[in-house]
């Protein structure tokens, strides 16, 4: 979906804007049935900056210039690599031999699949960083959720109630835009899918998967991701991958698959 908006004329922050300004409308009716969220005014910034800003806005400016697969795929292998270190550094998250070699699989598989898609759009390798930059701003909020205890639901509604405020000022005064144009059916699908689907569903589930499992093993769920959106990015937007891609995606999928299922009860309460 975020790879398909570029298609329909619609810029980057115009995307955002209908993510954000959807997530804020579905908000209120929980706003209104649960109460204001209790999260400490403090915390309010990294919140919004981390899970608010950063990861949609540069994940839709990378998909600008990269195809769906090589998007899905950095992302998918970044995150828990990101998360490793952020965590290792911050005494949060310990990192096993089997850890360790999923890490690596996983990056082997992010320098194949850039070097398989470096011809497939112009800036494939800025969009890379793109990509590593906004999983790197997820992988931020995942430990912050970890070591605040924040709860899933007013975690949510926060993001959701103040990043639409901070943004779509900004957006309506000072960024390109092209959703005049949008027909009502895109804008209403765009804003449904990242608005409720992205941030409010998603985002719940999410952060509630942090609180139970930890951060190492959430972040590594995601491995189904490159495999079904490469499958899905082929006929559907046309996108087909090489067989360096192929086997790229492959590689990322191996190391994933390979720190779930060698996920143990001490890794899981340890967040590795």
């Amino acid at each position: 979906m975020s790879r398909l908006t570029v298609r329909q004329a619609l810029t980057p922050w115009d995307v955002a804007a209908l993510r954000f300004g959807g997530a804020f409308l579905a908000a209120l009716p929980l706003l209104a049935w649960f109460g204001r969220p209790r999260i400490p005014a403090r915390r309010w910034p990294a919140l919004v900056v981390l899970a608010g800003l950063c990861f949609p806005l540069c994940a839709y400016a990378g998909y600008q210039m990269a195809p769906a697969a090589q998007g899905s795929t950095v992302m998918a292998a970044g995150l828990p690599v990101a998360a490793a270190l952020l965590g290792l550094g911050f005494g949060q998250l310990r990192i096993g031999p089997w850890r360790a070699a999923s890490l690596i699989i996983v990056s082997a598989g992010c320098l194949l699949l850039g070097e398989a898609t470096a011809g497939a759009g112009q800036g494939s390798w800025l969009a890379t960083l793109l990509f590593l930059a906004a999983v790197t701003g997820w992988a931020a909020y995942t430990l912050l959720v970890q070591r605040w205890r924040l709860p899933a639901l007013e975690t949510t509604l926060t993001v959701a109630l103040l990043t639409a405020p901070v943004y779509l000022p900004v957006w309506a005064l000072a960024l390109p835009s092209n959703l005049p144009a949008a027909p009502w059916g895109v804008i209403a699908t765009q804003a449904a899918f990242h608005g409720i689907g992205s941030v409010i569903l998603a985002g719940f589930f999410y952060t509630q998967c942090v609180r139970s499992l930890g951060a190492g093993p959430t972040t590594m769920i995601g491995a189904a991701v490159p495999g079904l959106a490469a499958l899905l990015a082929w006929p559907l937007l046309g996108e087909a991958l090489s067989p360096l891609g192929l086997l790229a995606v492959g590689v990322v999928c191996a190391g994933l698959a390979l720190a779930v299922l060698r996920l143990d009860r001490t890794g899981v309460a340890r967040g590795g």
